[in-house]
Parts: structure tokens; sequence; C-alpha cells
């Protein structure tokens, strides 16, 4: 099951999180990933200590690092820099986020390598783009795409202190953009010949993550509302508690359609017809109370008894909000290929699958991530093969 991106060679200059897991993604697609490292190795591989891990493991490592081949270059070195020349020169793609004014002084950027290697498809992830005056700026997710972007702001409660991100949620929506876009520049070459620079930024990642909030401000100059549980105007898109403590989210995002179903599950088809509740606005109008209401009936039951009446309604929509417990132990995560199973060596490693599958070219990971520098003789003996030849 090598995938469809077999026969792909990527050399991968990425540290932390966002340039390896862009790598990691076309190596779980089939791609032959050559990982450069400096001596002291990529800083993402101080996560497991980071993150106070005890087992000699470093799960977050695992995730954006596995199938790959690691490769100690120290490019401070006039000849470890002409190896890492040597390795661009018959890949197809060369995936970075380091900053642009270091690739430049390493020789690394895209205009210096474009002149010898017009078929390369250069991929950069930047923090605030390539141009401008914070374009060289160091950035981590948490500023450029969470705090930057607008998302702590939407996601800030008034009066609260704003949330803490989870670790490597921009990085890894930002790694899923750039390998499309490699992908799609991997197409356009079929039809040119020619390579060329794709790229994207923490920054970007963030506005588009929230692109429904800002596109209605840029076309009406008005920002969306941020809901409030107690006050939502529509009852049937609000989260709830079941009488166990277990809370849910009910998803009626169609108020006319959504709202029947509700009143039956409650057993308060009464409402259908009470003028408080009626219509939309009414039920806007009068959402506290009713917000209320919700809360006492839903309180009287467990989520698992309230799971058997939600099925009998085909147009009730809901989901439960999971803890992590709750997401591996749910058998429709597992069926939907939620988990893939790594090998590394004779045994398996079960870890987060990418979130897509190729049905036509089926693709798995190959093997755990790499240990610093293990495939450096293995790399340097096939460029000592290819100049002999």
């Amino acid at each position: 099951m090598a995938g469809p991106m077999e026969g792909v060679k990527v050399v991968e200059l990425g540290v932390w999180v966002a340039g390896p897991a862009a790598a990691a993604i076309l190596a779980d697609w089939g791609a032959d990933v050559i990982k450069i490292e400096p001596p002291t190795g990529d800083p993402g591989r101080m996560f497991g200590r980071m993150l106070g891990c005890d087992l000699g493991v470093n799960p977050p490592f695992e995730m954006d690092n596995r199938s790959k081949r690691s490769v100690v270059l120290d490019l401070t070195t006039a000849e470890d820099r002409q190896i890492a020349l040597e390795l661009l020169s018959d890949a197809d793609v060369f995936i970075t986020n380091v900053r642009p004014g270091a690739l430049r002084r390493l020789g690394l950027d895209y205009e210096t390598l474009a002149a010898d290697h017009p078929r390369l498809v250069y991929g950069l992830i930047t923090g605030y783009g390539e141009s401008g005056p914070d374009a060289d700026r160091a950035a981590y997710d948490v500023a450029a795409f969470w705090s930057r972007g607008g998302i702590a702001h939407l996601l800030t409660r008034p009066g609260d202190t704003p949330p803490f991100q989870r670790g490597g949620m921009g990085d890894h929506s930002a790694g899923m953009t750039l390998a499309g876009a490699v992908c799609a520049a991997l197409l356009a070459r079929e039809r040119t010949g020619a390579g060329q620079l794709v790229s994207t930024s923490l920054y970007r990642q963030g506005a588009y993550t929230v692109s429904f909030d800002l596109n209605t401000y840029l076309l009406t100059g008005q920002p969306i509302a941020i809901g409030q549980r107690a006050t939502m105007a529509n009852p049937c898109m609000n989260n709830y508690a079941a009488g166990d403590g277990r809370r849910f989210w009910i998803v009626g995002l169609e108020v006319n359609r959504h709202w029947p179903a509700l009143c039956r599950v409650v057993g308060r088809t009464e409402w259908l017809t009470d003028p408080r509740y009626a219509d939309a606005r009414g039920r806007a109008a009068n959402a506290v109370q009713l917000i209320a209401a919700l809360d006492e009936i839903f309180a009287t039951r467990s989520l698992d008894e309230w799971a058997d009446l939600f099925a009998a309604e085909p147009d009730f929509f809901w989901s439960p909000i999971n803890t992590l417990e709750d997401v591996v132990a749910d058998e429709q995560f597992h069926a939907a290929g939620g988990i893939v199973d790594v090998p590394d060596g004779e045994a398996i490693v079960p870890m987060v699958a990418t979130p897509a599958d190729f049905h036509g070219t089926p693709s798995s990971p190959r093997s755990v991530a790499p240990q610093l520098g293990q495939h450096t003789d293995e790399v340097r003996a096939e460029l000592d093969a290819r100049r002999q030849s």
C-alpha cells in the first residue's frame, strides 16, 4: 500500500510542527521524505520532555515524522550545504518552514534553488507571509494563527481571558494546506514541465479558519454576533447537559425543520402551537426561559437514555461533546479510519491517521519517526552511488 505519492522524492528542512506536518502527510501518502536535521536535531524532538512524558516516547514528534528518513547535516558548513544541494538535485519537492532570511543565508531560498532546479516544487510555510514588515518575524501557531488570526478573540467570552490553543492546531491545518498545494503544483508540472513556489502562512490559515466572520465583516462592515449559551436565539443550535453531567450539542441549524423534532424528543409537542415558541422570532425573544426549560428536561435522563430517544428522530441532529477517552473508545472513530497502525520493527504502534483516504491507491505509514541521523549513512551511500553512475 505505497500510496498515490509513491516515487515522489521530498526533501524536508522543517522545524517544530508546521513544515514537518506537511512533509509527514506526503510521507503517509507514499512519498520518500528525507528529513534534514542539524546535529542537535529538529527542536520538535524535545516535545516529549516538554510535555512531561516519562515513558521514553515523543507522541507529537511521532505524529509528524513517521515514515521519514533522517539525515544529519550541519548547514553552516560548505561541505554539508553541498550535500543538501545534491539531495535536492533530483528531488521533486522541497518542504520548509525555516524563516526566509535564514534560507537566503544558506542559499536554500526559492530563487537560488529554482535557477538550478527549475522542476522543483518548493513548499514554504511562513508565520506571516512572504512580504510586508513582519515577513521574517518568528512565529509559532499560537501567535500567528491563534492570536493574530483572530481565533482567540472570537472564542473569548465577555469578561474572560482568552482560551489556550491546543498544541499544533494551526500547524497541522497549515501543513494540510501546503500538502494540497504541493500536489496541485506537481500536477501543474506535469502539464508545463516547470516547478514553482507554493506557500501558505500561519496567519493566513488562522484568518481562513474564521473566514465566516472575516468575510461577513468585509462585505457588510458588521461582525457576526458571538453566541451565549443561555440566550441563544435558536435553541436547536446549542449545548446542554444530561442528567449524568455529560454534555452534548444539538445542531439543528434549519430552525423550522429541526424545531418540531426537538419538541417531540423532549415530549413538549404543545410548544409547537405555544405563541411564545411557535415561530423563530418568538423563540428568539423568549430564549432565556426556553433554554432554562430545556435544561431542566435534559437533566432528567442520562445521555445514553437521551441518545436512544434522539435516534428515533431522523431530523434531530446532535453530537456528544467527547473527551479524548471518548474519541478513542468511539466505534465510529475507528470505523472512519481515525487510527492507523504504524510499523515499528516487529511491533505495531497505533497513531492518529492523517484525514484523507485513497481508495484506488491506498496508503499507510511505513515506519515510526526516525532516530536523529538514523539514515545519514544510507542516504550518503545513495549519493555516492549516483555520483559514480
